[in-house]
């Protein structure tokens, strides 16, 4: 992973890119003989008549159809990927988990996956999952394609090479990248690599409306990378593995499918490092909602809720005067999956490790623990920074369903979290 990559900067923008000069058709999408005896095909991510500001599609231009493959059949693989979740009643107690210490060794990113979180039946073209992975070994020969929506992935340890149809990516810790639903991708590893994977599938994500902020502030678009175009030209029996309709299916080619030799639109991969995001805060008193914090939304069908949010607590001044700086108590409407890519989180003194997970389903009451709430509550009220830490919220309006695999390696002892607060004394 040595070799230095190439990237259009900007956010959900329209973009063209050619391997080989000449590739790209001018002036028309689907020309009667495109360039090279190339084949014209659209990937649409949207609707064909979404409004102009929600369409989504890109023009490929590529060696082979993909229309020209084998029927596919069950994959056996990654038997810890895309299972339901568990169907008897959820008690609504907060759960968390330790970083999964029997992940499966030497795997690749598919059969290295494991899904712990899901709320909503694909099908629905809404809600989340929640995966880790653990990745020892590259994709070989192996691509991967998700039909059931587009894939956040968030690095925790171990940089990811994506290779993807219309360009390569590289994706270290402290980065996020996405793959739009349909596009067809390889990942590399360096080492053994571990993560999160959120699958949203809802509407794309994008970033959210500023509001009173103004025009700049948060994740500025500029700051986002989508890859030039790149292709292979490999005559070898390549494996595709897709996921439709919360399962696993495969089917085999004879040649590599990541042939896009040119392309152009906005539906394409991109990548971002979350230290560019620009955190917003107060200046005089109080704690702002978390909303904050929201890098990337996935809106509902009612304005305002969100079928996911991905939010981020980064390094950052806390100067509020007269305020409680760690989250507060509170209980909402949204689900709150969080996950530690790198140092401590600033309302949990310990038990939440990087590469661990946490849920606080609609209506539970959450925030600091006993330790974090009395350190807070006796501090010196100056200027202060966080700095070494960077957590994550996959926050959703659906309430999550843990799988049976997950549920049998929660933390038997979270609620002792919130054990012993004194009582208030009232005169």
């Amino acid at each position: 992973m040595t070799d230095a990559l190439r990237y259009h900067t900007g956010f959900g923008g329209h973009f063209e890119s050619e391997a080989v000069p000449g590739a790209l058709p001018k002036g028309r999408n689907s020309p009667q003989r495109p360039p090279f005896g190339l084949y014209a095909e659209q990937l649409s991510g949207s609707s064909f008549t979404s409004p102009r500001h929600e369409n989504r599609r890109s023009w490929l231009y590529r060696m082979r159809p993909t229309a020209d493959h084998r029927p596919f059949t069950r994959y056996e693989g990654a038997p810890l990927f895309a299972p339901g979740p568990v169907k008897e009643p959820l008690a609504p107690n907060r759960l968390r988990w330790d970083p999964p210490s029997d992940l499966p060794e030497g795997k690749d990113f598919v059969d290295g996956m494991v899904t712990m979180l899901v709320n909503r039946d694909p099908a629905d073209l809404e809600g989340v999952a929640l995966h880790l992975y653990r990745a020892g070994k590259a994709m070989e020969r192996r691509v991967f394609v998700n039909a059931d929506g587009e894939l956040l992935l968030i690095p925790q340890s171990g940089t990811l090479r994506i290779a993807t149809e219309l360009g390569c990516m590289d994706v270290p810790p402290g980065s996020i990248a996405a793959i739009p639903r349909g596009v067809r991708f390889r990942v590399e590893v360096d080492g053994d690599s571990r993560g999160y994977v959120a699958e949203n599938h809802g509407l794309p994500l994008r970033l959210p409306e500023l509001g009173p902020i103004g025009s700049n502030g948060l994740a500025n678009a500029r700051d986002f990378g989508a890859p030039v175009a790149w292709f292979e030209d490999k005559d070898e029996p390549t494996q595709v593995i897709q996921k439709s309709l919360g399962s696993l299916w495969t089917t085999t080619l004879d040649h590599s499918p990541l042939d896009v030799v040119a392309w152009h639109g906005n539906h394409a991969p991109w990548r971002y490092d979350l230290s560019r995001f620009n955190t917003i805060g107060t200046v005089s008193f109080d704690h702002p909602d978390p909303s904050i914090f929201t890098v990337l939304t996935s809106p509902s069908n009612v304005p305002g809720r969100a079928n996911l949010d991905f939010v981020i607590f980064p390094p950052r001044w806390m100067v509020g005067e007269d305020t409680f700086r760690p989250p507060w108590f509170h209980r909402n409407v949204m689900s709150e999956a969080m996950g530690l890519i790198h140092g401590a989180y600033d309302a949990k003194a310990d038990g939440f490790a990087p590469g661990g997970l946490s849920l606080h389903n609609l209506m539970s009451g959450h925030g600091p623990d006993v330790d974090s709430w009395r350190k807070a509550s006796e501090a010196e009220l100056k200027p202060m920074k966080i700095e070494g830490t960077m957590a994550f919220m996959v926050e959703s309006c659906w309430p999550y369903r843990p799988t049976a695999w997950a549920l049998e390696r929660s933390q038997p002892d979270y609620d002792q979290a919130w054990a012993g607060f004194p009582k208030a004394k009232l005169p």
